[in-house]
């Protein structure tokens, strides 16, 4: 049965409205549960698909008649060899068998829009999790303006992790790696200076700096709004995070992104880019990058993240140096690509062939899905 997910979704919730009004109790719980059911489902086996519907949602045997004729009529193709073809998006009022008439009327209220609401938000519920399910799969550039709001929200909620380094400091372990002489001594006074009971420590663990680069160019416009919404969460969601942006000049965010309320820190952030939407020249931010602000911002193994398409109008050699420094001085460097998420995609733009031999991962960055995947590769790394 291969249709659209939309279509499907809204005529499961539609069947489980149907059931209800013949006296079987069915729940938002259960009809949460067979879409999520559906997805180890063969679609195309008509059997599969309604013994999956009679686990989940009928609970008392003397249901089942009344479920297989209201399946059979519900779910019914148009003719009997076109079931892979049918559109589920309208129910189908045209029975092969004749089920009995409360069914028939119920069905055909449904098919024109003329039923009833239920008393219970079954389909707001189902309806919010598809939406949510649609929005963490579609490219930010494609985002409409309500749609935009439901996405900052969803991005303010996301938790951000990164991996722990051991630094050389030690700390107090019950069992550590190396011998705490001095608190062995103190607590072993008690016995005359007998070695009974040592005392140990083990490296501390610190979490990794994190330096962000994004590129807020005119080719990355579509995009930059939203990153830039991106940067501010995973700075307030992380101690140490650096973050800058570039168009023909680099410029230093950090301060201004600190901010506790997002519309100001944002506003504050885009008036101090006074290149904002220009022109590109990855390799010249890069090197004012490297020279000024590396030796601050890089230490204690940093994790940098580069947000660009590529498109670059300064020297390929410069970027090339550059990008060479750059991962050589940090602990992994990651490219951010938003184009990266289109299936035709191929990197063929002279800063991102000049950039790829320095590069530690490339990925997309195009839609919640892509930061969600950043975020598990980030408490690896």
């Amino acid at each position: 049965m291969t249709t659209n997910q939309g279509h499907l979704l809204r005529n499961i919730v539609i069947f489980g409205r149907m059931l209800r009004e013949l006296g079987v109790e069915v729940t938002p719980t259960q009809i949460v549960d067979l879409v999520e059911a559906l997805k180890y489902v063969d679609l195309t086996s008509r059997q599969d698909v309604r013994n999956a519907g009679r686990a989940i949602l009928i609970s008392q045997p003397q249901h089942y008649p009344l479920f297989d004729q209201a399946f059979e009529l519900f779910w019914q193709a148009r003719k009997t060899n076109q079931l892979q073809q049918m559109n589920v998006g309208r129910p189908i009022a045209i029975p092969r068998k004749k089920p009995p008439q409360q069914i028939v009327v119920l069905l055909a209220e449904e098919a024109h829009g003329e039923a009833e609401e239920s008393k219970e938000p079954l389909v707001d519920r189902v309806y919010t999790y598809s939406e949510q399910e649609v929005l963490r799969h579609k490219d930010f550039a494609k985002l409409l303006p309500e749609e935009l709001v439901e996405v900052n929200r969803l991005m303010q909620a996301m938790t951000w992790r990164l991996e722990q380094r051991r630094t050389r400091r030690r700390m107090r372990a019950k069992q550590g790696q190396y011998l705490d002489m001095r608190r062995t001594m103190r607590h072993n006074l008690r016995y005359g200076g007998e070695m009974l009971e040592l005392s140990w420590q083990g490296r501390k663990l610190k979490r990794r700096p994190l330096v962000i680069i994004a590129d807020m160019s005119g080719s990355m416009e579509r995009y930059a709004r939203v990153l830039l919404k991106f940067i501010y969460v995973i700075s307030n969601g992380l101690e140490q995070v650096e973050s800058f942006v570039f168009s023909t000049r680099l410029t230093r965010l950090t301060l201004h992104l600190r901010h506790r309320d997002i519309d100001t820190a944002l506003d504050e952030a885009m008036s101090v880019v006074q290149d904002w939407g220009g022109g590109t020249r990855i390799g010249e931010s890069l090197k004012t990058f490297n020279y000024d602000w590396a030796r601050r911002v890089l230490g204690q193994g940093a994790v940098v993240l580069v947000i660009s398409d590529g498109w670059d109008r300064g020297e390929v050699t410069l970027l090339d140096k550059e990008m060479k420094r750059l991962h050589l001085s940090c602990h992994r460097l990651i490219w951010l690509n938003p184009l990266l998420g289109y299936a035709n995609y191929e990197p063929l733009t002279r800063g991102i062939q000049a950039a790829l031999p320095h590069i530690d991962h490339f990925l997309p960055v195009h839609n919640l899905v892509s930061l969600e995947q950043l975020g598990k590769l980030l408490e690896t790394l």
